[in-house]
C-alpha cells in the first residue's frame, strides 16, 4: 500500500507562513497555502504607501509567483472562517480542507479596544486597502483646505492626529511631516501645506516603549525637528468626525485621524477552543503548538509565546520568520520520529524610521540614531523585499525622494468623500 504524503495546511502567506513553506521545500510533504488575498505584503513599508512614497505594487508580490518553483505547494485564494481541531479540517465557508499538520499564520487586525464605533473616523494600517485609504484621506484634506474659506474649518482640515506612539505611529508622523513640508510645499496657491499641524498622541509616558529610553528621547527630538508635536500621557476617550476627545476634557478638532494604538489577533483564533490572551492570541506551547493539539501550530501575530523570560514576543517580521522556520523543523522532526525542540527567539535588533536621514536602531548593545540608523533601516528593508524588480524600484524611488524631496505616488483613488466621513462612504444615520 502506497504511503500517504503528509498534508501541511498553512493559513496566511505573510512572513511566517512563507518561512514555513520555503523551509519545507525539500521535505516529503505536500503543502496548501490559504490566503484571502493573492499577494504577500511587506507590511513594514505600508506607511510608505499611506504617505505616497511608494505604490502598492512595490511592496506586494503574488504568492503564486513566490512559490512557483516549489512543486509541493498549492495556493488557494480563500478566507478561512473556522478550524475544527478535533476533525483536523479548516473551514472556508461551506468548503473543508483536511490536514495532517496545520500552521496558523493569519496575522492581526486593528484593535480599537472595544470602541469599534471609532473605526469609521480613525483608519488603522494593516493592509493595502488601509494604506490607500489613509493616502486618500490625507491628500483630500489638503485639497479640501485649498477651497475652504472659513479659517476654523481650514485649520481643522490641516490638523492631522496620529494615535499611538509605537513604530507605526512614529513612522507615519514623520513621513506625513515630510510630505506636508516638502513634497506638497509648492503645490498649492491658497494654503501653505507646511503649516499643517501634526500631532502624535501616546497614552503612555513615552513613545517607542519597546526601545531603550535613550532612543525614545532621540526619536522625540527628531520628530520635533520635522515639526511633529509629540504628546505623551494623552489618553483618547472619544473620536468622531469632528476630531478627538482626550481625558481631562481637551478636544482636538481634526478631519484626519489615524489609529496606530493597537492590534489584536485574527478572529480565526476564537474558533479554536483553546486558551487565548486578552488580544486573542493563542497561548502556545514551547514548541509553538496549540495546547492539546501537537499537529497544529500558531505563529507570528496569532501566537502568545511566554516561554522565554516570561515576556511576550513582539509582533515583528523577524519573530514570525524565525517561528516559521522553527515550525518547519518541528514538522520534519515529527515525521522522522524525533523529539521536538523548544523555540527560542534570537533578537537581532529593532529599527524605526522617522524621516529623511532620521531613524533609531538597536542591535544588542549598539544603539544608533540619525543618518546611520536610517541607512541601516533602508538597506535591511530593501534586502528583505521579495522580487528583484521590487528591490530595484523601491531603491530608485527612495533615491529620487532623497535627492528631490518628491513623492511619486500622490494619487487620490477610492470613494470621494469629505475627510472624516465613514470609510464606507455612506451617510451617517
Amino acid at each position: 500500500m502506497e504511503k500517504k504524503t503528509p498534508h501541511v495546511v498553512i493559513v496566511g502567506a505573510g512572513f511566517g507562513g512563507l518561512a514555513v513553506a520555503r523551509s519545507l521545500r525539500n521535505a516529503p510533504v505536500r503543502m496548501t497555502i490559504v490566503d484571502k488575498t493573492n499577494h504577500h505584503l511587506f507590511q513594514p513599508l505600508l506607511y510608505q504607501v499611506a504617505m505616497a512614497g511608494l505604490s502598492p505594487a512595490e511592496i506586494a508580490y503574488p504568492i503564486r509567483a513566490i512559490v512557483r518553483k516549489q512543486k509541493n505547494v498549492t495556493v488557494l485564494m480563500e478566507e478561512v472562517t473556522a478550524v475544527d481541531l478535533e476533525r483536523r479540517v479548516v473551514l472556508m465557508g461551506e468548503r473543508e480542507l483536511a490536514y495532517d499538520f496545520l500552521v496558523l499564520a493569519a496575522g492581526a487586525q486593528t484593535n480599537y479596544f472595544g470602541h469599534d464605533d471609532w473605526m469609521p473616523y480613525a483608519v488603522g494600517l494593516k493592509d493595502l486597502d488601509d494604506a490607500v485609504e489613509i493616502r486618500r484621506r490625507v491628500l483630500v484634506a489638503f485639497e479640501a483646505a485649498e477651497r475652504e474659506e472659513e479659517a476654523g474649518d481650514r485649520a481643522k482640515l490641516l490638523t492631522f492626529v496620529i494615535i499611538g506612539g509605537g513604530p507605526t505611529g512614529v513612522e507615519l508622523a514623520g513621513s506625513l511631516a515630510e510630505l506636508a513640508r516638502h513634497a506638497l510645499a509648492s503645490d498649492f496657491r491658497v494654503i501653505n501645506p507646511s503649516s499643517a499641524k501634526i500631532l502624535l498622541l501616546e497614552a503612555g509616558n513615552r513613545i517607542l516603549p519597546s526601545f531603550p529610553e535613550e532612543l525614545s528621547e532621540r526619536a522625540v527630538r527628531q520628530l520635533e525637528r520635522l515639526g511633529v508635536q509629540v504628546r505623551t500621557g494623552a489618553l483618547v476617550t472619544g473620536i468622531n468626525r469632528d476630531g478627538v476627545q482626550l481625558k481631562g476634557g481637551e478636544f482636538i478638532a481634526s478631519s484626519t485621524v489615524l489609529w496606530c494604538a493597537g492590534v489584536s489577533a485574527s478572529p480565526l483564533t476564537k474558533t479554536l477552543g483553546v486558551p487565548l490572551d486578552r488580544s486573542g492570541r493563542v497561548l502556545v506551547e514551547p514548541d509553538l503548538s496549540l495546547p492539546g493539539h501537537a499537529d497544529a501550530f500558531a505563529i507570528g501575530d496569532l501566537a502568545a509565546f511566554l516561554h522565554q523570560d516570561g515576556k511576550l514576543l513582539p509582533g515583528l517580521a523577524p519573530v514570525a520568520m524565525q517561528q516559521g522556520a522553527f515550525v518547519a523543523e518541528a514538522i520534519e522532526d515529527t515525521l522522522a520520529g524525533k523529539s521536538r525542540k523548544r523555540f527560542r527567539y534570537v533578537d537581532r535588533g529593532s529599527l524605526a524610521t522617522i524621516g529623511r536621514s532620521a531613524a533609531v536602531a538597536e542591535f544588542g548593545r549598539v544603539r544608533l540614531s540619525g543618518f546611520t540608523a536610517w541607512l541601516a533601516w533602508l538597506l535591511i528593508h530593501i534586502f528583505f523585499l521579495i522580487g528583484f524588480r521590487n528591490r530595484f524600484i523601491v531603491f530608485f524611488d527612495w533615491l529620487w525622494s532623497y535627492l528631490t524631496y518628491q513623492r511619486g505616488a500622490r494619487l487620490i483613488t477610492g470613494h470621494r468623500m469629505d475627510p472624516g466621513a465613514p470609510v464606507s462612504g455612506k451617510p451617517e444615520s
